[in-house]
């Protein structure tokens, strides 16, 4: 008998963990990215649906881009945007770690550089 409370225990300990990791990241978030001496503010607009992911960023410009091929699973987190720089079209993938209300995301441009490593606060 007391196996079988300590296994039920075990059980819900389990289930409850899983559901604090798998917390909904829907709503406003912001953080600022360095890029070498300049940094600029960004803010995301998260729309979580189980793991898919949709959403938009906007930075300094204004204009809100789309989030591409947005993911969530357990504390993960990963997206794409597509920004024209400067007649150039450019995707930048994103990849990063969610703890509460915050995120850690790496940033890289497709096929070259990573920027330093950004941290994104739910607006609150």
């Amino acid at each position: 008998m007391t196996r079988r409370i300590l296994f039920s225990a075990a059980v819900l300990c389990t289930i409850f963990a899983a559901a604090a990791v798998a917390a909904d990241i829907s709503g406003n978030w912001s953080g600022t990215m360095q890029m070498g001496d300049n940094s600029f503010t960004l803010a995301y607009a998260f729309k979580q649906d189980g793991e898919k992911l949709t959403g938009t960023v906007t930075g300094p410009q204004g204009d809100p881009l789309p989030l591409n091929e947005g993911k969530v699973a357990g504390d993960k987190i990963s997206f794409s945007v597509q920004a024209d720089m400067g007649g150039t079209p450019t995707k930048f993938v994103s990849q990063g770690t969610i703890k509460g209300d915050e995120i850690t995301l790496i940033t890289t441009v497709e096929g070259g550089d990573e920027f330093p490593p950004m941290v994104i606060k739910r607006v609150k």
